[in-house]
């Protein structure tokens, strides 16, 4: 009978809500965390008076209603208006694709255990048999111990022992009646087994047989098999994970030193009953803190909480309360949602996309669903070697590429396979940041960024012709792109290893591009123009006016991706200070294969999430790549180095300058080769030094040679060498 129902029938009174209140303000947050009802007791106004020792006046007026019965085994119940209940129908069975997915999953599942079972069938008929003859003999066994009754020996062997001739003869007269019963009973069943063979003989079809056989040898290999040896073994693993509780939470949070649990002031309360997630994939609970801790107490001590409660760091997530510092939400995942793959990237069905929607980008530590908005942002995604960095700013490249109106550029600082295929849609693409075949990937960046920065330019002023009919908010929108094709449009620059190209030799580049990069950032999203930067080395990079600049474009990325780092400084440079405060230290993800492309998505939405991202090997990105470009020659906007068009300033031929400039001479000083260079093809090569021209060489596979000119011998190149070198090049 709940509280309710007694006092209706007179066995309790009703306690006044508010005097209980004021009497123990944190008293009905203590209460929850224990299962025992609150005994109903009449409130003595001596006694309620007795409790208020905190404040000198009265906090509440008193309730204008009549008080009301308090369920005795809830304690004080807050007002929520979202409350506790399941929904009727779960929020991803509300859909006709949230069912859909459910049915698909089940029946993977189903059609998984079909085929691990229908692959192992020979198996385990093999087994059955085997174990059926084993169970057989014991059978027979059995039955003849039970007749024989040889239970019995123990007794008549005492008998024997101690000289009792009458016991003997009166055991042995009921053993010998046993087992005449017991023999008339087994001649029965051996007769009734014998003639059911016999009828089946006779008259039973092929699938009799069948049917008996597949009723008989499993109960005999039942029977036979040892009962640590199965013969059908599980085509699917059973998670798993711990049931908590209060208690359990509670000795979690004293043992990592965040409250005491026999000094009053230092105890750990809770604010909710302890109820399981959304998804049904872990335990929650809003926790109280002892006064005087807080928050980063608990992000500190997370390790030791995660070891209190006997799960993995992973599986432990704390969210922070905004109205308290006090208080935070406690999760705790059924198993390591981290370590299940997101699989393979939805994007190899290869169907258009619409940049104004959002990218998909992978699954949360929920299994949610995470989505990007690249519109209107700039995402740094920073990592250690090999930690799945550049699969990710991969990721939302390829989706950019399936819109045909999207323009991309692709700078490559590390000059590896991984971009390699974007060569097919790219407007700009740039490798490296030595001079190599494709000419001065330097040049060849700040002449692509300056083109990117005079079509920001453009469009604002392009924008701010149009009426306010027309473009209401003087905004870039989807519309207006649809209407002005060649004017308006999506722009995407992707920018990995970005750092290299603020450690040139050449110190004004290094300014070049630095300005360039940090107008793009600061003007270029509400132009449409999306930046995608990634780095392995987020900081310590230049000095001066460049390192400046580079904290500056490193800092101002509206959104931040950090996979795993080495330590808490480089991961506080990718998601920024505030992200350890909150509780996200990349330094802490867990090492291993299946927890690559693990990282925190940092101010993209209202919370943090940890993302496992979807999985675009390098097969999968040339098949959306070769897709892209179809539909790019369909619809028109195959531009720049995809359509073999000259693109900017033209790109340096390290070479062929050279050549051009040696005349008649067999050899050159690099000083007087840097000096012609700057003489006669000034528009290339206005900046070059010696140093320059000499390294540019080398790495072309020019050798720097002793040289004598004018009497002086200095180190230089010959003209053949060149020669042998652009040969080689031409033909390689």
């Amino acid at each position: 009978m709940s509280f309710l129902d007694k006092s209706a029938a007179g066995d309790a009174e009703i306690v006044p809500f508010p005097d209980r209140a004021a009497a123990a303000p944190d008293d009905d947050l203590t209460d929850r965390q224990t299962d025992t009802a609150i005994p109903a007791q009449a409130a003595d106004p001596a006694d309620t008076a007795d409790f208020d020792t905190s404040f000198e006046v009265q906090l509440d007026a008193e309730p204008d209603t009549a008080p009301e019965p308090v369920d005795d085994g809830i304690g004080y119940l807050l007002d929520d208006p979202d409350g506790d209940a399941y929904p009727v129908i779960p929020e991803n069975l509300r859909s006709v694709g949230g069912v859909g997915e459910a049915i698909g999953r089940h029946a993977r599942r189903f059609g998984h255990r079909i085929a691990f079972h229908g692959v192992r069938a020979p198996r385990y008929l093999l087994l059955a048999v085997l174990w059926g003859t084993v169970g057989l003999w014991r059978l027979i066994d059995r039955q003849l111990s039970w007749w024989w009754v040889s239970e019995q020996d123990y007794l008549r062997s005492l008998a024997v022992a101690q000289g009792d001739s009458r016991e003997w003869y009166k055991l042995h007269r009921e053993v010998k009646e046993t087992r005449r019963v017991r023999g008339w009973i087994l001649a029965g069943q051996a007769f009734g087994v014998l003639f059911a063979v016999l009828v089946m003989i006779s008259v039973a079809p092929w699938w009799g047989w069948a049917a008996a056989a597949a009723v008989v040898v499993p109960w005999l290999a039942h029977l036979g098999r040892p009962e640590d040896h199965p013969i059908i073994v599980p085509a699917m693993t059973v998670p798993r994970f711990r049931l908590l509780n209060h208690d359990v939470v509670l000795r979690a949070y004293y043992r990592a030193g965040l409250g005491h649990p026999d000094k009053p002031d230092e105890q750990v309360t809770f604010e909710t009953t302890m109820s399981r997630t959304k998804e049904g994939q872990g335990s929650q609970v809003k926790v109280v803190l002892p006064h005087g801790t807080g928050f980063d107490d608990v992000v500190k001590a997370k390790d030791k909480l995660a070891s209190g409660l006997d799960v993995a760091p992973s599986q432990v997530y704390l969210t922070h309360d905004p109205s308290s510092h006090r208080r935070h939400t406690l999760t705790v995942m059924d198993r390591d949602p981290l370590a299940i793959p997101a699989g393979k990237t939805p994007l190899l069905d290869c169907k258009p996309r619409n940049i104004w929607q959002p990218a998909p980008f992978g699954l949360d530590e929920h299994s949610r669903k995470v989505v990007i908005a690249l519109l209107w942002i700039s995402i740094l995604i920073g990592a250690q070697p090999r930690k799945g960095k550049t699969f990710a700013a991969r990721l939302l490249a390829l989706y950019a590429v399936l819109d045909a109106h999207v323009r991309i550029s692709i700078v490559d600082g590390k000059n590896s396979p991984d971009w390699k295929k974007f060569a097919l849609v790219a407007h700009h693409f740039i490798r490296g940041v030595m001079p190599n075949r494709g000419g001065d990937p330097v040049r060849q960046l700040i002449a692509a960024l300056a083109e990117i920065k005079q079509h920001i330019i453009d469009t604002n002023d392009f924008l701010s012709t149009l009426s306010t009919d027309e473009c209401p908010e003087g905004k870039l929108t989807e519309e207006l792109c649809r209407r002005y094709p060649k004017r308006l449009f999506i722009w995407m620059l992707v920018m990995e290893e970005f750092q290299n190209y603020f450690e040139l030799p050449d110190q004004d580049a290094n300014k070049q591009v630095a300005e360039l990069l940090s107008f793009i950032l600061a003007v270029g999203p509400s132009s449409g123009v999306i930046l995608v930067s990634s780095s392995q080395k987020p900081s310590g990079i230049g000095a001066g006016d460049v390192q400046r600049l580079f904290n500056r474009y490193r800092d101002n990325h509206g959104v931040r991706f950090a996979l795993k780092c080495g330590n808490r400084t480089v991961s506080e440079a990718i998601l920024g200070g505030d992200a350890y405060q909150q509780g996200y230290d990349a330094s802490t993800l867990p090492v291993g294969k299946p927890f690559l492309g693990v990282g925190y998505l940092h101010d993209a939405f209202d919370h943090t999430p940890t993302v496992r991202t979807h999985l675009a090997d390098h097969g999968d990105a040339e098949k959306i790549l070769t897709a892209a470009r179809r539909m790019r020659e369909r619809a028109g906007t195959l531009t720049g180095y995809a359509a073999n068009e000259a693109t900017g300033t033209p790109d340096r031929d390290v070479l062929g300058d050279v050549l051009a400039v040696f005349g008649g001479d067999p050899g050159l000083h690099w000083t007087e080769l840097a000096d012609r260079l700057a003489d006669q093809i000034g528009d290339r090569w206005a900046d070059v030094t010696a140093d320059a021209i000499s390294a540019q060489c080398r790495d072309l596979g020019v050798s720097s040679v002793d040289v004598k000119r004018g009497g002086i011998t200095r180190k230089g190149c010959r003209k053949q060498a060149v020669q042998r070198a652009a040969d080689t090049t031409a033909t390689g």
